[in-house]
């Protein structure tokens, strides 16, 4: 495996201006001495193509006969050897919007997932010889990661009541995981990335419908249930209150019609209207 070597070259001021004074004197040279003028003009001329030039985020990997030879990551001006092959990277931070993919989760219910990616080049050694493409390789993994995530956990907890991890429910984790996959998969091209996020996410269109109105009812029952829990404690506490205060002794048919009142009172969806009773529970 080739690992990066970084390389500082030597400036090239003084080689440019040496090619110049070369190329000035060889130019005068061949109206005098024709062969003499040629070969400073040679000389000259030779050195050109060993001037670079080295942006802000930029690399620029140097070969030469095949062999590495180092990675020049300082910005500046700087001259090498003319018979090095020059191939410039970018290091800046990039992003990719993943398509909208339609995967399985791990219920098996069609769902569309798309992720926001954040990357860039760490090691250009092997962002250039590892792999054929860097920009094709992190395409396709990226969208091989976001496939296996969304077949690891749910879309959500309604099926799977014992799953700690959702896709909509676990944003932080999510995104957290899939950004640990990512840079194992991606390391080996010496990328580095620095954010993914889930960008979309819903039910696929044949069942977006179906699990729409089955959430709706799996709302309405934790309502209802909570509901029934705070009215049976509301009904205990006041039978308590009543007993402890003496206020009024009910036996067990009291009782029991107190508890039906009151639960039909606190578990109603609509308004009751209240009966006064002038007589007694029997008349």
């Amino acid at each position: 495996m080739t690992t990066e070597k970084t390389i500082k070259p030597l400036s090239a001021y003084g080689v440019l201006l040496v090619s110049i004074l070369l190329i000035g004197f060889g130019i005068y040279c061949v109206a005098h001495e024709f062969y003499s003028g040629m070969i400073l003009l040679f000389f000259g001329l030779s050195l050109l193509p060993g001037l670079i030039i080295v942006n802000p985020n930029g690399a620029i990997a140097l070969i030469l006969f095949g062999a590495y030879k180092g990675t020049v990551k300082e910005n500046g001006f700087f001259w090498v050897n003319p018979l090095f092959v020059k191939v410039r990277i970018s290091q800046r931070a990039r992003n990719l919007s993943g398509q909208i993919l339609k995967v399985n989760d791990k219920l098996g219910n069609p769902i569309e997932i798309a992720a926001v990616i954040v990357w860039k080049v760490e090691d250009t050694a092997k962002s250039i010889f590892e792999v054929d493409d860097y920009l094709k390789y992190v395409n396709i993994q990226s969208e091989a990661a976001v496939r296996h995530l969304a077949g690891v956990y749910p879309y959500d907890n309604i099926e799977d009541n014992q799953s700690d991890i959702t896709l909509r429910g676990g944003a932080d984790k999510v995104n957290e995981i899939l950004v640990t996959e990512l840079n194992e998969r991606l390391g080996k091209a010496g990328i580095n990335v620095l954010e993914a996020r889930i960008s979309h996410l819903a039910y696929a269109q044949e069942i977006a419908g179906a699990m729409l109105r089955k959430q709706q009812a799996s709302a309405v029952i934790a309502a209802r249930r909570l509901i029934v829990e705070g009215a049976v404690s509301m009904v205990e506490m006041a039978l308590t209150k009543l007993s402890e205060r003496e206020i009024v002794h009910l036996d067990e048919e009291r009782k029991a019609a107190m508890v039906s009142n009151l639960l039909v009172v606190l578990c109603g969806d609509k308004e009751v209207s209240p009966v006064v009773n002038t007589g007694t529970l029997h008349n």
